[in-house]
């Protein structure tokens, strides 16, 4: 069974922010049409209804070419995934090598992680690359949201706040995400992994997991400030277009919500303007994607 949609009214809104990391300036006023979007993050049970339905086989899983990687010993070259590993203690967290491990067989069947796929039913589907997400809204017959689109959404219809549900991410001691709690990345208080979809309170939408729990992707290529309509376009990628017609892994493109390893000291990203990157083919343990109409 398909999420349910929200229909949510359109109309404009302040996107990004001038207060917190570069990319997600400047401030400005955006406009969205009317549009649906869907209440929680596709779960993984959803996703495994679509493969079930058509065979797909997700780029995690596929076989890699040794020509893409003439360096490499060809043996190591098998289908796989990052997945977050948690530290024995404190790191130099300028080196997400320290807490990121190269695992082979995991996907979206094989999350890894800690908590089996059998568990996960109701969990956001992970290791999801841009183009398992896409074949994913058409068979739905649906699409992926704008970055616009998904702020817009995750806002939940208030202003000038830095968090959805207020400017302290904890408010009265309450947790209202599925965010790193405790020292980042070898103590954490909280889930560890992800959760299932609607732990936490809805926004003023009543949409769940807008932020934390999995990065959701967008469809516009990721430029490192926002194009604000009116002024000259940045080219993204050599083009001039922020919706490039392509899945090559040279694409860069947002992705919003930040998730369950999103730490004060590391990641503040669990906030609706924070934005990142991650090219076509990335697939990790904290990515995921919903779909809007």
């Amino acid at each position: 069974m398909l999420t349910d949609l929200i229909s949510l009214p359109g109309g404009s809104f302040t996107m990004g922010s001038d207060r917190h990391y570069p990319e997600e300036r400047p401030a400005h006023r955006r406009a969205v049409e009317p549009f649906a979007v869907e209440r929680h993050p596709v779960t993984t049970a959803q996703f495994a209804a679509f493969v079930e339905d058509t065979g797909y086989v997700t780029v995690a899983e596929e076989s890699i070419d040794p020509a893409d990687f003439p360096r490499a010993d060809p043996a190591e070259l098998v289908p796989g995934s990052l997945v977050f590993t948690p530290t024995d203690g404190p790191v130099d967290l300028r080196d997400w090598q320290q807490w990121w491990r190269w695992q082979p067989g995991a996907s979206w069947r094989d999350p890894g992680g800690g908590v089996p796929v059998d568990e996960r039913a109701d969990h956001p589907v992970v290791h999801i690359a841009y183009r398992d997400a896409a074949a994913y809204a058409d068979w739905a017959r649906r699409r992926l949201p704008t970055e616009a689109e998904w702020e817009y959404a995750a806002r939940g219809g208030a202003a000038g706040l830095d968090f959805a549900w207020g400017d302290e991410l904890r408010p009265d001691g309450l947790d209202m995400a599925n965010t790193w709690k405790g020292r980042f990345p070898y103590d954490n208080q909280g889930w560890g992994s992800t959760s299932p979809v609607g732990t936490y309170p809805p926004n003023g939408f009543g949409l769940v997991d807008m932020i934390g729990n999995v990065w959701e992707r967008c469809v516009d290529v990721y430029v490192p400030r926002h194009v604000v309509p009116g002024t000259p376009a940045v080219e993204a990628d050599g083009r001039p277009d922020l919706l490039a017609p392509t899945t090559s892994p040279r694409v860069m493109r947002v992705t919003k919500g930040g998730s369950h390893i999103c730490a004060p000291e590391y990641c503040r990203r669990y906030r609706p303007a924070a934005r990142s990157a991650q090219s076509d083919d990335s697939a990790t343990s904290h990515l995921g994607f919903r779909c809007v109409i």
